[in-house]
């Protein structure tokens, strides 16, 4: 489970805050009208550099975990900013902040590195393809209907449930990644009993 939640602040990134974009601009706005395809097209592209970059942060850190911080600090900062930034109101500061939230949750790599050596190798194979479905699952059963409880508070309304949502999602997954075991340098030739 612990592997499962440290991955949610990447769907919530994707699931919400990017494709809802557009609805987000309006709210903060944000007179061009932003397209969500292309605030995904920004993210995603971020997201790949983010992914081989983790790799490297993990190898200088030694440790899968620290990277993860790292990362999570990132995408904190960008989501602040998402809420925060004084938008001039064209859709280009958008687009950017959405790339860096893609930077920042580009994590996808380690996270499940770190999920399959959580297991032994007779179910590592197994743990390394449910557990990022597994948190995709979670984007429709837990993360959007979360958003949409949230927002749907009179007190809270569209942006702030969104801010909730996302201090949630990303306690969540901070604890998590506490309580999840270190894996860098691990021994891996283990079956689990």
């Amino acid at each position: 489970m612990l592997s499962i939640l440290i991955g949610l602040p990447t769907w919530f990134v994707i699931g919400v805050l990017v494709a809802f974009s557009n609805d987000f601009g309006k709210h903060f706005g944000i007179k061009e009208p932003i397209d969500p395809g292309k605030a995904i097209m920004f993210a995603y592209a971020a997201i790949s550099i983010g992914d081989i970059l983790i790799g490297f942060v993990s190898q200088w850190l030694r440790s899968r975990k620290k990277a993860l911080y790292v990362f999570y600090g990132i995408t904190a900062l960008f989501m602040l900013l998402f809420f925060t930034a004084l938008y001039d109101g064209s859709a280009n500061a958008m687009y950017w902040i959405c790339a860096g939230l893609g930077f920042g949750t580009g994590f996808w790599a380690i996270f499940v590195t770190m999920g399959a050596e959580q297991f032994g190798t007779n179910i590592r194979a197994t743990a390394a393809t449910t557990i990022p479905n597994m948190v995709r699952g979670l984007l429709a059963v837990f993360i959007i209907p979360l958003f949409q409880w949230l927002r749907g508070f009179e007190s809270l309304g569209y942006v702030n449930g969104a801010i909730v949502a996302a201090v949630i999602i990303m306690s969540i997954a901070i604890v998590a990644s506490f309580l999840v075991k270190e894996t860098f340098g691990r021994d891996l030739n283990f079956v689990e009993k």
